[in-house]
């Protein structure tokens, strides 16, 4: 095989990867997955496109080697490759929001309308969870949840909160964190706490780069 050849289907192939992460509906269920497994029904409820629409977004992401399946029964699983697909992920957002001013000014802008600018890194909240002094809850929908968690969080799914305040102390910091910088259930969440007189903050990232620091995560049994 000649050099020229060699590099040309080297960046070929490479070239599917990147063909299959340049879709914002696929970036979205590369999203979903991180957080957990699902059906091609469940993502396309959840990204409002149609079972046919999200069936094709999906397949590409498979040729791209980025998800794959599994078979239970008559369903079709799709969850993603390894976790290097969600540090890929991890790393785009990390760039796109970096580099491209729209990004920054957009997330600002509607963080700052919904005054939840404020929040707290991962670090940050290690040294809080040292002190004993906050309560962490995980705001994903249950399902997430026992999929995987932040070690000592509450599953209190934001479709629960308003009927489950009681459960929380108000002597406590309350920390909230969904799926990640781009999730808004933690944002609600925090509205709604400070609604309530809570002292509450979101936490900036989201479970799945929790995950990849290699802290402590538990899964729930069903």
């Amino acid at each position: 095989m000649e050099k020229r050849e060699f590099k040309d289907k080297v960046f070929g192939e490479l070239a599917k990867v990147s063909n299959a992460l340049s879709n914002p509906k696929r970036l979205e269920i590369i999203d979903l997955l991180a957080q957990g497994e699902r059906t091609v029904e469940k993502i396309s409820n959840e990204t409002g496109m149609s079972i046919a629409n999200a069936s094709q977004h999906l397949q590409v992401l498979k040729a791209g080697s980025l998800v794959e399946i599994k078979r239970n029964g008559n369903f079709i699983i799709y969850r993603l490759a390894s976790d290097k697909v969600s540090y890929i992920w991890q790393l785009l957002r990390e760039l796109g929001t970096e580099r491209i001013a729209e990004i920054e000014k957009v997330i600002n802008d509607f963080r700052t309308q919904k005054k939840t600018l404020e929040s707290v890194t991962i670090d940050e909240l290690l040294k809080k969870m040292e002190n004993q002094n906050v309560v962490v809850i995980d705001v994903r929908p249950t399902e997430e949840f026992n999929s995987g968690h932040i070690s000592q969080a509450i599953s209190i799914p934001i479709d629960q909160l308003a009927k489950r305040l009681n459960e929380l102390p108000k002597n406590k910091e309350i920390i909230a964190y969904c799926r990640g910088p781009f999730c808004v259930f933690a944002d609600d969440a925090v509205i709604m706490l400070k609604e309530n007189n809570y002292k509450a903050i979101r936490l900036e990232q989201g479970f799945p780069d929790w995950k990849l620091k290699g802290l402590d995560v538990e899964i729930s049994k069903n």
